[in-house]
């Protein structure tokens, strides 16, 4: 097994994650590639002798067989998407707020990475979003979260009509859409009143944002669908972005066609821990404040 060590080094603790991560290694006489920018960070005191070699992000990436993310659920969304469809099994380490992503907390670290080595492990398969705006380059957007398409700047709603396998949906007035995967489905969807799906499931969600009708309601449809949304007409332009990270501006009348993607992403997970522990431990779910003793 070799490891790649790849993270955001503006986040606090890294240095210190990371720098137990290969005194493991070290002890376990595994092979690791590190990003060259946190080898830089940890300082060459800390990697003397040590079996692994510094490379730029993408040339680990492309020699790696396992990629431990230091960070919170952007880089795990960043890393996911630099991955791409190399099918390389990713697992992150919290170092950020909420983590929903990642699948470990720093001091968690060292016995998840010693049943790693040992073959105890689960890889999960997630479902991605490819999603193409028509036009002479079709260029192609991939989001491990969600597709969101709302109206930027300007104060007015705006309509998006919503096809399904060529077929027309439903037309959302309001300030945009959010169409997510099942993992997306806890993120923006989550807040603007879509359900929690399960990650396995073979779904996508649609979900409107601050809809300006009472009929307004997300809508989840097989993951087997091409879903076409259309902006018809407005004076302004509509933003496009895919997992919060990568932007497009668009001026109507414009559509995006989405789809799931022929490409996973593959995250790392733990034996023993299920999703809705997560689920109860990262958003508190089903809590009820009246039965906390007080």
């Amino acid at each position: 097994m070799k490891f790649a060590i790849i993270g955001n080094i503006d986040k606090p603790g890294l240095r210190e994650a990371v720098s137990m991560l290969i005194d493991q290694l070290e002890r376990s006489k595994a092979d690791y590639v590190i990003d060259r920018a946190i080898m830089a960070l940890l300082g060459p005191q800390a990697t003397e002798g040590s079996r692994g070699r510094a490379f730029e992000g993408e040339t680990c990436l492309a020699q790696a067989e396992m990629v431990i993310a230091f960070g919170g659920d952007g880089t795990m969304l960043a890393v996911a998407r630099n991955v791409g469809g190399r099918g390389i099994p990713i697992l992150g380490v919290n170092l950020g707020k909420l983590g929903f992503l990642a699948e470990l907390a720093p001091e968690e670290m060292e016995e998840a990475v010693h049943d790693i080595l040992a073959g105890e492990y689960v890889v999960e398969d997630r479902l991605v979003l490819e999603a193409t705006i028509p036009g002479p380059t079709g260029k192609k957007f991939f989001a491990l979260n969600d597709v969101v398409i709302d109206r930027s700047r300007t104060p007015r709603i705006i309509d998006l009509e919503a096809h399904i396998n060529g077929e027309f949906a439903v037309t959302y007035r309001g300030d945009g859409i959010i169409v997510s995967t099942p993992t997306g489905s806890t993120a923006y969807a989550l807040s603007n009143g879509g359900p929690i799906v399960t990650p396995t499931c073979g779904v996508i969600g649609i979900t409107p944002i601050s809809p300006h009708t009472l009929s307004g309601r997300p809508l989840i449809v097989p993951d087997s669908s091409q879903i076409r949304v259309v902006v018809r007409a407005s004076g302004d332009e509509i933003l496009f972005s895919a997992d919060g990270q990568v932007e497009a501006v668009l001026r109507p009348p414009a559509e995006i066609v989405i789809r799931k993607a022929a490409h996973p992403v593959r995250l790392v997970k733990r034996h023993g821990r299920s999703y809705f522990d997560v689920l109860r431990a990262k958003l508190l779910w089903g809590q009820d404040v009246r039965s906390t003793k007080r």
